[in-house]
């Protein structure tokens, strides 16, 4: 099957999905040019995706049960494999993700690598903050950023856009 593209209108910005019956390729913010609005795929995976969406936003999901299939390169990709088990509401450093991974040293590579994340919300790059907590770089924004660890801290309820 080939590639879709369908997008979701979040509290904090449009979503691009990509992905197919079988995985989810990437979930990208976008800045103009959308309004959000998509009518489902057909695909099994890229509609469940928008579901699960709707329901993280709700506050109703916790756990994304998606299959995830990102383009990166193995030491990425082990980053992102990290990223994906930091619970719900939960933050972690990039020395942290760099001690899991084995390397005390790889705080910068996480930090690239946690830059180059496809998938948006669902893997949780926002969860991961610089030294003494600080929030630092995030692809969609350091408001969305901040934005996202409040919901999932029960603390912010309005929009951005």
């Amino acid at each position: 099957m080939e590639k879709l593209t369908t997008y979701y209108k979040s509290p904090i910005g449009v979503l691009e999905i990509e992905g197919d019956n079988e995985a989810i390729f990437s979930i990208r913010f976008l800045d103009g040019g959308h309004d959000g609005n998509s009518m489902p795929t057909g695909a099994r995976m890229v509609d469940k995706c928008v579901e699960q969406l709707d329901e993280y936003f709700k506050r109703n999901l916790k756990s994304f049960q998606l299959t995830l299939a990102p383009e990166g390169t193995d030491f990425q990709k082990s980053v992102w494999n990290i990223l994906s088990t930091i619970p719900y509401g939960k933050k972690r450093s990039y020395q942290d993700i760099a001690k899991t991974l084995g390397n005390s040293s790889a705080s910068k590579a996480v930090g690239s690598a946690n830059g180059k994340n496809p998938i948006a919300v669902v893997i949780a790059c926002h969860r991961v903050l610089g030294s003494k907590g600080a929030l630092t770089g995030y692809a969609g924004g350091i408001h969305r950023k901040k934005w996202l660890i409040e919901h999932e801290l029960g603390e912010y309820q309005t929009t951005l856009f």
